[in-house]
């Protein structure tokens, strides 16, 4: 099957059980597994750390991660301040956890909550500062929806896969009902806005509108954990083929010199002042671990970083010639986006929302090598319980509400979690297993857009 030109219809054909071949069928589906974790999330997880925050006089205030980024830049951009100071963080935890933390009390939380961000986040964020946060919550919350609810389509459309419009809404469904997505819409985690950016900067690239793409990625840095990896990728593969890509280079470079440029008139030597934080950040978080570091230990898992940045260097090394409109660049995409949630040094759940791309290019290669390799079925059967387990969990969750009592579900808060820290590797080595069994070659075939 041309990868380029499969459909919905070819997919229900060849894969699907037969149940799930009604579009309407999936769309239900959808919809219990995600208002189970939305019902899960309200009910359970939040009420039991409500609870246990009572019990052991834990801090809890607004508990938004937008809220430290937006003081520093109303700080800045209005008075002036340093949003990097020890003044500006005890203010930013006078809010967050509802007053200043008191390491002599042995439950008060590690993490400070310092303004460890570029300082031209700022920019961003500046439209806001003259309003209530209370405001500026619920505002963010809604682009958080609207913008990842979009990535779906989007991603799709790079994939070039055309699929139904119930079946496309189910997947948006899915996403919104993930508990990454949910975790990062109720902290107002920025790494979901990070995410669209990177999406739309991605569909940019796919179409040839390479300067808008570098802009966008560029855009995108105020989280360089989670870009830095994709643009150092995209970089190479721009030199690879200068002339046509140059834009790109000169896009992404230039915002992020007017980024720079501009943060240094605001606050004139922020760039040390952003190391330290970056530095007092990974102290109070403990070294910030990596799923691997987690899953194994710390010396086996800076080990396996190794060995896959090794193979991703070699892998993209022979594809760095591959043509923006080819399923090679999509996957090649993918591939980053997974390496980056597995080996970058801080765990959590809602930055797994770039495993959406992966995730999607998974279930495009499944017609075809669904009946090539016993092999796969049984990983992609051990993959697809480590994904759907927290769904699963959470329904069982949902159901039991009927008959147990609140402080009965309470109790079983972390069952939908269990399968977190191994859902980026999971996706990351099915990625790769799909990657080497399509034994994709380096080539540069004329465009096929529709």
């Amino acid at each position: 099957m041309n990868l380029l030109r499969a459909s919905d219809h070819d997919w229900r054909r060849r894969f699907a059980n037969p149940l799930l071949r009604d579009p309407k069928v999936r769309l239900l589906a959808a919809v219990i597994f995600a208002g189970s974790m939305w019902f899960y999330v309200q009910h359970v997880l939040i009420p039991h750390q409500k609870a246990d925050a009572a019990a052991h006089g834990i801090p809890r205030g607004n508990l938004s991660d937008l809220y430290p980024r937006w003081l520093g830049a109303r700080e800045l951009l209005l008075h002036h301040r340093d949003p990097y100071s020890p003044e500006i963080t005890r203010e930013i935890q006078a809010g967050y956890y509802g007053r200043p933390l008191d390491h002599a009390r042995p439950f008060d939380p590690t993490d400070e909550q310092g303004f460890a961000y570029p300082v031209y986040v700022v920019f961003l964020l500046a439209p806001t500062i003259a309003l209530p946060f209370a405001l500026v919550q619920v505002g963010f919350r809604w682009l958080l929806i609207m913008l990842t609810a979009v990535t779906v389509p989007l991603w799709l459309r790079v994939l070039r896969w055309r699929l139904s419009v119930l079946t496309t809404a189910s997947l948006i469904v899915l996403a919104l009902g993930s508990f990454p997505v949910i975790q990062g819409i109720k902290l107002q985690q920025l790494s979901l806005l990070v995410h669209g950016l990177i999406t739309v900067s991605v569909v940019f690239l796919a179409e040839g509108d390479f300067a808008a793409a570098g802009i966008l990625l560029a855009l995108a840095t105020i989280k360089p954990q989670l870009t830095l990896p994709l643009v150092a990728w995209l970089l190479v593969w721009a030199l690879s083929d200068w002339r046509p890509r140059q834009r790109f280079v000169w896009g992404f470079f230039g915002t992020l010199a007017a980024l720079f440029g501009l943060g240094e008139l605001v606050l004139p030597g922020w760039i040390p002042r952003f190391y330290q934080a970056v530095l007092a950040y990974r102290r109070y978080n403990h070294g910030a671990a990596s799923a691997l570091d987690l899953l194994f230990t710390p010396s086996v898992g800076r080990a396996l970083t190794v060995g896959i940045l090794i193979a991703l260097v070699y892998a993209f090394w022979r594809q760095r010639r591959v043509s923006n409109r080819t399923p090679e660049f999509a996957w090649m995409i993918g591939l980053m986006l997974a390496a980056t949630i597995t080996i970058i040094p801080k765990e959590a759940p809602y930055n797994q929302v770039l495993l959406i791309a992966p995730i999607l290019l998974v279930l495009r290669c499944l017609p075809p090598l669904w009946h090539k390799s016993g092999i796969f079925r049984i990983s992609l059967a051990i993959a697809a319980l480590i994904i759907l387990w927290p769904w699963l969990a959470a329904f069982a969750i949902t159901v039991s509400a009927v008959i147990l009592p609140a402080t009965a579900l309470q109790r079983s808060w972390a069952l939908p979690v269990y399968t977190s820290l191994t859902i980026p590797l999971a996706v990351f080595v099915m990625v790769a297993f799909v990657f080497k069994s399509l034994r994709w070659q380096p080539t540069d075939p004329k465009p096929d857009l529709h």
